[in-house]
């Protein structure tokens, strides 16, 4: 397929299926689950089973052992969640036999958030999470980004496949986002109408499977509200008021946006650094595009926007979350604010508490305080501290100091 890109994580699913019976691959609809599922399978000589298809869904409904017995040497299940039994019935020929590679499911919708999941499978199933597409993706780079950071050895640019050309360039990037199809279209029209029908159809059927709720025409415009919110701490009062809902309402709402991956809060970075920090995590969605398209910006004007700094820090949090996916252990990725208000807008920590901080600003130039956050994060950690970097709309990679980098974010 001309539209076709190597995904990352295929090597993830090809080592967790070599020792695990049963891997999960979770994350939003229309992200590549079921091309990069049927692509394992057709490898494996396994069988590919769709619940999107009305009359498999009735047969995984109707009896799920007999459909989950169906002697393939992989079975992958497409869209499991539509079929909550099938986790017991999963257990139950897992349990008759133990080998490895026996199951590859997909999920558009966070199953572990339904009952029983996680006990029925646990210590029988590994989870994997599927974003969209990355920048190294689809120039075909290597997933090393925060390999090299923790080295302290960053690249001459963050993204090689967003630096060329000028500021215009990285603009329609973050305008069109990861999603494969709506990034390849062109026309800034054509990727907004795509967009539309995504939000309509996740809120209005795949919540719907989720959670008995009344009335899903307001999901859309809490969408909107909390992608005109990127980057900004999350208020649920303001938020409330915004949104005209009662705040338990809209907990539960936020919860099952978050159940489908389109609201993705980044958590507050919590460490023993001997100051108060700020606790409440920052609003994100899960793509640039997709919250461009709800906040109704083109990309051929966003630079000018007042929201381009929000978008571009959410386009960078975006690919930082891509390849973070891929790495084993994954790492942790973070927001830093302390009650006196400095703040570093995302702390990637690893397993051994070594820690990456990572500063983002649309300007085309920097001076010693942009800096200021970081240098506040490297004295409280020390040692752990790896290395500080500011993504700028510059040209020029430039040393700021021990361990800090300036970096070319695209242009």
């Amino acid at each position: 397929m001309s539209n076709y890109h190597p995904r990352w994580l295929a090597d993830r699913i090809t080592d967790a299926l070599s020792d695990t019976p049963v891997v999960l691959l979770n994350g939003a609809r229309q992200t590549g689950k079921s091309t990069l599922a049927q692509a394992v399978s057709d490898a494996r000589g396994g069988s590919y089973l769709t619940l999107d298809d009305p009359s498999v869904l009735a047969g995984a409904r109707a009896d799920p052992l007999s459909f989950a017995s169906t002697g393939a040497a992989l079975t992958v299940i497409d869209e499991v969640q539509k079929a909550p039994g099938l986790f017991a019935a999963i257990k139950h020929a897992v349990d008759r036999d133990r080998q490895p590679g026996r199951f590859l499911l997909t999920g558009s919708a966070d199953v572990l958030m339904l009952p029983r999941v996680s006990e029925s499978l646990a210590g029988r199933m590994e989870v994997l999470s599927l974003h969209p597409l990355a920048q190294g993706e689809i120039a075909r780079h290597a997933p090393d980004l925060i390999d090299r950071l923790f080295a302290n050895a960053p690249p001459d640019a963050a993204w090689p496949a967003a630096t060329a050309g000028n500021a215009s360039t990285l603009a329609r990037r973050i305008g069109a986002g990861g999603f494969p199809e709506p990034s390849s279209r062109a026309r800034t029209e054509r990727r907004q109408a795509w967009f539309d029908a995504y939000v309509n159809t996740v809120t209005q059927r795949d919540v719907r499977d989720l959670a008995n709720i009344a009335d899903t025409s307001v999901l859309p415009r809490l969408l909107a509200l909390l992608a005109a919110r990127s980057g900004a701490l999350t208020n649920m009062a303001e938020l409330a008021r915004s949104s005209g809902l009662p705040q338990a309402t809209l907990q539960r709402y936020l919860a099952l946006l978050q159940a489908t991956f389109l609201y993705q809060p980044l958590p507050a970075w919590h460490a023993n650094l001997g100051k108060r920090l700020i606790k409440a995590p920052k609003t994100y969605l899960l793509d640039s595009g997709l919250a461009c398209a709800l906040c109704g910006l083109d990309p051929t004007t966003l630079s000018a926007s007042p929201l381009y700094g929000a978008m571009l820090e959410g386009f960078v949090l975006g690919e930082l979350r891509r390849t973070a996916a891929v790495l084993a252990p994954r790492p942790g990725i973070f927001h830093y604010r302390s009650a006196g208000g400095v703040e570093v807008d995302f702390v990637i920590e690893d397993a051994a508490g070594r820690c990456v901080a990572i500063e983002v600003k649309a300007t085309t130039s920097l001076g010693e305080k942009h800096f200021n956050g970081l240098h506040d994060l490297q004295a409280a950690l020390g040692e752990r501290f790896q290395c500080g970097v500011v993504l700028y709309g510059g040209e020029q990679r430039v040393r700021f100091g021990e361990r800090l980098w300036a970096l070319p974010v695209g242009g």
